[in-house]
């Protein structure tokens, strides 16, 4: 795997002072970080103990512009708090906007997603698979970290199984349900009905008023 560490830094932010660890992936060129808090001394021990930790994929629309089409930027934020109050895991950020179909052609797929398409239904219309999205980086950053072992905080099966399938062990699932609004009620039953997500009927009993 050609993807190595750059460099890291402190990163104040409104849940406390994080390290973010910058990763190179060679192979694509693609940027990505991990966000860590507290000590990470023990997950690599004899006997790790589970560390709180988040696989994210960027989404600028939702993470740096407010989106409510989706649940990332809620998703990001949430887990962030989390780490924080647990005071020790790790966020990995990746670099796969759009389920890894870029951001131009996320505006594209939006775009028919106004016309009446869903997520995948948009993504196929565009030649793509409904999730582009690879996960083989995600070992190389976590051995860096020294983290063998994690309570994973998702939604998605398929991030679980592609942990356990590079040798990580997810001692937990941990569900990750926020950010439920009458933008993205479609998209939200979408990923859960064809994605194969794991939501609760009780995040769409919800509304934005309550």
């Amino acid at each position: 795997m050609s993807v190595k560490y750059v460099a890291s830094s402190k990163l104040p932010t409104p849940w406390g002072v994080f390290t973010m660890v910058g990763f190179e992936d060679l192979a694509t060129g693609k940027e990505h970080v991990a966000l860590t808090f507290g000590d990470l001394s023990s997950a690599g021990s004899d006997s790790p103990k589970p560390v709180l930790a988040r696989i994210h994929s960027e989404c600028l629309t939702g993470d740096a512009l407010f989106s409510l089409r989706c649940d990332c930027g809620f998703q990001l934020q949430e887990a962030l708090k989390r780490i924080s109050e647990e005071g020790c895991g790790v966020l990995l950020y990746l670099r796969q906007e759009g389920r890894g179909i870029g951001l131009l052609n996320k505006i594209r797929a939006y775009h028919l997603q106004d016309g009446g398409a869903d997520t995948v239904e948009a993504n196929e219309k565009l030649g793509f698979a409904a999730d582009m999205r690879d996960y083989s980086m995600c070992q190389v950053m976590l051995e860096h970290l020294g983290v063998t072992s994690v309570n994973l905080m998702t939604n998605n099966p398929r991030k679980v199984k592609a942990l356990q399938e590079y040798g990580l062990n997810v001692a937990a699932r941990v569900p990750l349900q926020v950010g439920k609004n009458h933008h993205n009620e479609q998209y939200l039953a979408t990923k859960m009905g064809k994605l194969g997500h794991l939501m609760s009927e009780h995040h769409f009993q919800d509304d934005e008023e309550e």
